[in-house]
Formats: structure tokens, C-alpha cells, sequence
């Protein structure tokens, strides 16, 4: 569970944003808004994995599927690997 509460946690601090963590902590999403679809897709894949690298326990990110919810909305949805097991995750990007 606590992996899993640190990946919630690191997708959802955006990176550079906060001045009390480091400049390897969070996700750079923010922009992400207003560029193409098939920028955004690939973009996403590449910082989400770079994030979560950054935790020890996480040993890789794969399984990535994209679906457009609505106009600017892209929800993401890939497995995360730990030391600790695998399990499923998403996250919604604004574009």
C-alpha cells in the first residue's frame, strides 16, 4: 500500500511547482495543455516513467494504455512493477 499511496502522491505534485520537495520529485504535466494528441501520448509515457523511476522501489512502468474521455481529457492507465509486486494505476492528463 505504500507504494502505491507514493506513486498517487508523485503524479499528482506537479515537478518544480513546490519549493519542499526536490527538483527529482513529481510529474511535469502541466505543460502538456494545449499541444497535439500524438505529442501528448508518447510525452506522458516518458514523464511517468521518469517519475516513478525516481522511488527505489518501483522496478518499471509498462503496459501504458491511452483513451480520450472528452475534449483536452486523456486518461492513462499502465502497471507498475515494485519490489513489492505489480498492480494497475491511472492517471487523467489535461491537454
Amino acid at each position: 500500500e505504500g507504494v502505491k499511496q507514493a506513486v498517487f502522491k508523485i503524479l499528482n505534485t506537479e515537478r518544480y511547482k513546490h519549493y519542499i520537495y526536490t527538483k527529482n520529485y513529481g510529474v511535469e504535466l502541466d505543460d502538456l495543455f494545449g499541444e497535439p494528441i500524438s505529442y501528448v501520448c508518447p510525452e506522458i509515457e516518458r514523464r511517468i516513467l521518469e517519475a516513478l523511476k525516481m522511488d527505489d522501489r518501483i522496478e518499471s512502468v509498462d503496459t501504458f494504455n491511452f483513451e480520450i474521455l472528452g475534449k483536452g481529457i486523456l486518461h492513462v492507465t499502465f502497471t507498475v512493477h515494485s519490489i513489492f509486486g505489480d498492480f494497475n494505476t491511472s492517471k487523467e492528463v489535461y491537454f
